[in-house]
This record gives C-alpha cells, structure tokens and sequence, in this order.
C-alpha cells in the first residue's frame, strides 16, 4: 500500500548526483585542485614555523581584536594545544576552517547584498537558505564524498555549504537595517549607488556583517569532526579514531582542543565587530554655503550599531559636491 504512494525522490537526486559526476567532472576536477592547492599551501604555512611563532601572531591578532587580557588567554589556550600533542593536528583543522570559511564569506556577503537589495531575490533565496540550515550535515558529505572521493575537499566542501546561510541572513539583515534617510541624504548629495554601499550602508551594517562571519567561522568549526569521517584529518580525525578505540583520553585532547580553537576565533572576530570611530565629513554646509576644508570640515563619528542616527548621516561620501547652496534639512 505505500509503496503504491511512494516518491523517488532519493533515486531522483541521485541520479541528478551521478549525471552531475559524468558532465561536470573535470569542473570538479579542477575545483578539487585548487582546494588542495590552497589547503596545502595554507596548512604548510600554519604547521612548518615553529609553534612560538604562530602563537605570537595568533597573540597580536588577539590584542589588535580585544586587547591584552584576550591576546594572553590565546596564547595560554594554544600553549595547551601544544602539551597535549595536538598541535600539527589543530593547524589542519585550523587551515581547513580558515579556507572553508573565507570561501563561504565571498559567496554569502555579496549574495546578502544582492538580496538586500533586491526583494524577488531575497524571497527565492530564503527557502534556499531554510533548506541549508536544516538539513543535516551529515547528508552534505555523500554527494561532496561521491564527487571529490575521500580527502579535505569533500569535507571543505560540505563546510561551505553547511556554514553558508547565516552569512547571507546577517548581511541582508545588517544592509535592510540601515536607516532609509541616511540613505536619501547619500542621494541627496549625488552620491552614486555604488558609493552608497560603500561609504554608508557597508559601514553601518558592519556589526550585523561581523556577526554573520562569526557564525560562518563556528560552524565551520563544528564541521571538523564531521569532516573527519572523510579523511579530512586534523582534529576531527583524532575524534574519529578515540571513538572507533574507545579512546576516553585521545577524545579528550583532541575535543578541547577544538573548544580552544573555537573560543579564539570566536573573541577574535566578535572583537573585529565592534564599531572603531572614522573621520567623516559634515552634511551640513557653514553660514557661507560651502564645507569647511580646514581641520574643521572633518570630525570624528562613531559608525556602527551604537552610534546615534545623527552621526550617522553626517557620512558624506566622497563624490558629494565641495560646495552647494543652502541644503534641505536631513
């Protein structure tokens, strides 16, 4: 009786998998060799220093973040990495997040853009992104495992598009949560769109933005041991092997040492959200009709989620007219 109601849809998918292999599969050939490229130049360039060297600028990242207490913190995490033998295995790991990351990051904050910008494209990609978030992870790794067999790439792969939806939520969220007047004032002042994005909406939508690649970061990060069970290596490998042995301590060490990982990328990049004050120009013009050019015509504002609407919409791109009579009132 259900089976009279069944429908294929698993061996539609995945004859649509195997037709993609046959017709694409020197697309993939290819993407598989920069992958592997970019990860192995990446990982050598994390594990070949020595480990003191990659934790002072692991450190300064943390201090230009947050300051001194985080930068002291990191480097005592990763000191432990490093007494419990998982050094070589956590700097896998770390170059599999870092490129895994950046990747989903280039794909989700234009696209972000593009549907804060564009209504019809922000209703079709949020079944899009619904389907992406709550579709197990575990599924992404047999078509990455089909196509790119048993290595780092199908584990990077099934990351970027595990972890690709927040970026894009937070973008669009961040960019559709700029006030529309400090937009108008950007119009009114003949500012072009482009220049909009860049000196306006980008800036004031940064906290939403960072927060959004904190996330993509993170959940990276819990795809390690995920990607693991492909030979990905790294942390998620030794997770693997304590539990196939049953191995209380090597799971142990291996799992701390990715709660390390996780806590410094997670201070670090949350610390790079928070609004840093910028020179900007004034959208008012003096008595005379013109801007200020002296030391003057600048003041300092701070851009970002805590900054008042009125500081906000003193940004002025730099296309805006040197001099213009009385203007409106913004």
């Amino acid at each position: 009786m259900n089976d009279a109601f069944r429908l294929p849809l698993g061996d539609v998918v995945e004859t649509a998998v195997r037709w993609m292999i046959d017709v694409l599969g020197g697309f993939f050939d290819v993407v598989a060799l920069v992958f592997n490229g970019l990860y192995g130049w990446l990982d050598a360039s994390l594990s070949t220093p020595p480990f003191w060297v990659v934790i002072l600028v692991i450190a300064a990242f943390a201090y230009w973040s947050r300051g001194l207490l985080l930068a002291v913190g990191s480097a005592v995490g990763l000191l432990v990495i490093v007494a419990v033998g998982q050094w070589a295995n956590a700097m896998d790991s770390l170059a599999l997040v870092i490129l895994a990351a950046a990747v989903a990051i280039a794909i989700a904050v234009p696209l972000g853009i593009w549907a804060a910008r564009n209504d019809r494209v922000s209703a079709a990609l949020r079944p899009v992104l619904d389907f992406l978030q709550t579709m197990p992870a575990f599924v992404y790794l047999i078509p990455a495992m089909l196509i790119f067999g048993v290595g780092p790439v199908p584990g990077m792969v099934a990351t970027i598009v595990f972890a690709l939806a927040p970026g894009v939520r937070l973008t669009e969220l961040g960019i559709r949560g700029v006030d529309p007047e400090i937009v108008e004032a950007g119009h009114a002042f003949g500012a072009s769109p482009a220049r909009i994005l860049r000196q306006i909406q980008l800036p004031l939508a940064l906290p939403s933005i960072m927060a959004g690649v904190n996330q993509v970061i993170m959940l990276s990060l819990s795809m390690v041991v995920i990607a693991g069970m492909v030979g990905a290596g790294g942390l998620g490998g030794q997770v693997v092997q304590s539990l196939s042995r049953i191995d209380i301590g090597l799971g142990v060490e291996a799992g701390l040492s990715v709660v390390i990982l996780a806590m410094i990328l997670d201070r670090v990049t949350s610390g790079f959200s928070t609004a840093r004050p910028r020179v900007v120009r004034r959208v008012g013009a003096v008595a005379g009709g013109t801007q200020d050019k002296d030391t003057d015509a600048a003041r300092r504002a701070a851009v970002g989620a805590d900054a008042p609407t009125l500081e906000a919409a003193a940004s002025v791109p730099d296309d805006a007219p040197a001099a213009r009579p009385e203007p409106a009132h913004v």
